[in-house]
């Protein structure tokens, strides 16, 4: 018996979570559960650890927040990727908004001090915008027009999320009408 003990106590732990794992964890709860919600005890909760051993795999909540904000933005590319147009472009960028909002306001205006992605995955979830817009100003002009096109569409979803259209009106004429002059205008040379 004693040495089936030994040996228990030199075998390593077996892994019990995953790096993707803990990340979908923290995507989830982000959505249900809101910034404050997503905690490192709440992930650990989630897939089935305790906290500490989270550590093994995340040094702590700025990363994970990272982490969350790196996968949004992947996901953020695919979903973009294969639009052809600027309405097409426009529209999955605010599907996008109101299927993940909190991710959605995590990435694109996240508060002061919140951890943000690696500049390369910001780059390639703004390859479809700038292919785009380099297709409607000009190669010259794509980074103008692309800043332009996700300014605008980033500040449209993020009042709506908000709750910010109070004046009357129909909202989604007025997303027709801003993605339709913003494609004329950024063609018009």
């Amino acid at each position: 018996m004693a040495t089936v003990n030994s040996y228990t106590r030199i075998m390593p732990t077996p892994d019990r979570t995953s790096l993707p794992a803990i990340v979908d964890a923290a995507c989830s709860l982000l959505e249900s559960e809101g910034l404050p919600g997503l905690t490192m005890q709440a992930v650990a909760d989630r897939v089935g650890v305790r906290a500490p051993s989270l550590y093994k795999r995340v040094q702590g909540r700025d990363e994970l927040l990272r982490l969350v904000a790196e996968a949004t933005l992947t996901a953020l590319g695919s979903r973009l990727g294969g639009s052809e147009t600027v309405s097409e472009l426009a529209k999955g960028f605010r599907e996008f908004g109101h299927e993940r909002p909190v991710a959605f306001q995590l990435v694109m205006t996240p508060g002061a001090g919140s951890p943000v992605a690696r500049d390369e995955f910001g780059a390639v979830a703004s390859e479809p915008t700038l292919r785009i817009a380099a297709s409607l100003a000009g190669e010259e002009h794509a980074l103008d027009a692309a800043r332009m096109l996700t300014a605008w569409a980033t500040g449209f979803v993020s009042m709506e999320l908000n709750g910010n259209f109070r004046l009357g009106g129909d909202v989604e004429e007025a997303w027709e009408f801003g993605v339709t002059r913003l494609a004329a205008a950024l063609a018009a040379r």
